[in-house]
């Protein structure tokens, strides 16, 4: 192991998912241990049990994992969900969070957690984001999903269609796009990044023709980010934003909801995508997928994106202490 690649939490998320299983097959990988020193903040006996789960399916390049043990759970069924195994949930999360502060590990890396399970044991956030957010005390943050050939922000995140309208303002959007380009040139190291940004209505409102927010809303904050030189431009259709992005035109896309960004990246990323937070004083990357109840215990878990979150993050971490 080389001694300055970074040490990279990797929280277990929700105990009865596939969280384990993807630890456990992501950290049998010896490539991983090129490139960071792997550090599990989670549950000992889960991961055991995870271990049996797999056995039938893979052989093990590493027999140990290091881990920080955070709770001793007995008694679990994979995918059921208590309230011991969500308040677990959630510490190995906190915990993760205050390493990462004290800089006693240099990123964190978060398998998917289940919000009705995190509701029920009393937190009452969306997500990982919003607790992140909340403990690193950062006002300001930005979900984007990434991948090599598509990287794409939410402005609206978990937001019913209906209230997208509503809710959308030009500092928001303006917030998105600075946070993108901030977070493009310190953690991705690109030095102009070249950001594209979506309108809200088919083919970007047409003039007015099927609404007004790109001219009222959308193109106002894109105006207002170039002033500080920002390389940015739209309003474009998101018909074909999309097209030109994964074939090299622009390096991140802007989107005003949920669906309008993440239907376009899973369709090319569904395995390899990486959820990462921006505007945190910490690095964050996530699986793009959730806990996957139904396959979970079965040996059927694909670690995919996990090993893709870990490398993310040990770029992001690279470019952090080079700048």
């Amino acid at each position: 192991m080389k001694k300055d690649i970074p040490y990279v939490g990797i929280t277990m998320g929700d105990p009865v998912g596939i969280g384990p299983e993807i630890i456990v097959l992501a950290l049998s990988d010896p490539k991983v241990y090129e490139i960071c020193k792997p550090i599990v903040i989670g549950d000992i006996g889960i991961l055991k049990q995870a271990k049996e789960c797999i056995k039938m399916k893979t052989s093990f390049q590493f027999d140990a994992i290091d881990i920080i043990n955070i709770s001793n759970l007995n008694n679990v069924a994979w995918g059921t969900p208590t309230i011991d195994t969500s308040k677990a949930m959630v510490s190995y999360l906190t915990n993760a969070i205050d390493m990462a502060l004290s800089s006693k590990i240099n990123a964190i890396v978060t398998c998917p957690i289940n919000k009705s399970a995190m509701h029920m044991a009393g937190f009452m956030y969306d997500g990982h984001t919003e607790l992140l957010a909340e403990r690193t005390k950062t006002k300001d943050y930005a979900m984007m999903m990434a991948g090599d050939r598509l990287k794409v922000v939410l402005v609206t995140i978990h937001t019913a269609l209906k209230n997208v309208f509503n809710i959308l303002t030009i500092d928001k959007i303006i917030l998105k796009i600075l946070l993108t380009d901030k977070s493009m040139k310190d953690r991705f190291g690109i030095s102009n990044p070249r950001i594209a940004v979506c309108g809200l209505n088919p083919h970007a409102g047409e003039d007015g023709l099927f609404g007004n927010e790109e001219k009222e809303i959308i193109l106002p904050a894109i105006i207002e980010c170039k002033k500080n030189g920002t390389n940015v431009s739209g309003p474009y259709p998101p018909d074909t934003v999309f097209y030109h992005a994964a074939n090299g035109l622009y390096d991140a896309v802007i989107c005003m909801y949920h669906d309008q960004g993440l239907i376009p990246f899973k369709l090319l990323h569904f395995k390899d995508g990486v959820n990462t937070t921006l505007g945190l004083p910490i690095i964050r990357t996530s699986v793009d997928h959730g806990t996957a109840y139904d396959i979970a215990g079965k040996g059927l878990a694909d670690p995919s994106s996990l090993i893709a979150a870990i490398n993310l993050a040990v770029k992001q971490a690279g470019h952090l202490i080079t700048n």
